[in-house]
């Protein structure tokens, strides 16, 4: 449905196939398939939710402006 999920992890392979096999997320299991279209590594886990956390504020129209720019 062209939804931007936002989460984190610290094996995105797994996690994105744990999606796809619809057991990572209520959210996203009635959203299948789900596509990566944006990654970013940080340094701990700490600094992953502060930056889960600020993309979660933003709006569609600003994630997308966000990972043009960074891409």
């Amino acid at each position: 449905d062209n939804t931007l999920y936002t989460g984190i992890t610290s094996d995105v392979s797994r996690r994105i196939n744990q999606h796809n096999n619809g057991t990572a997320s209520r959210y996203t299991r009635s959203r299948l398939p789900v596509k990566l279209v944006f990654s970013q590594p940080c340094r701990n886990r700490s600094q992953a939710l502060k930056k889960e956390y600020a993309m979660k504020q933003l709006s569609r129209k600003e994630k997308i402006a966000y990972i043009s720019g960074h891409g």
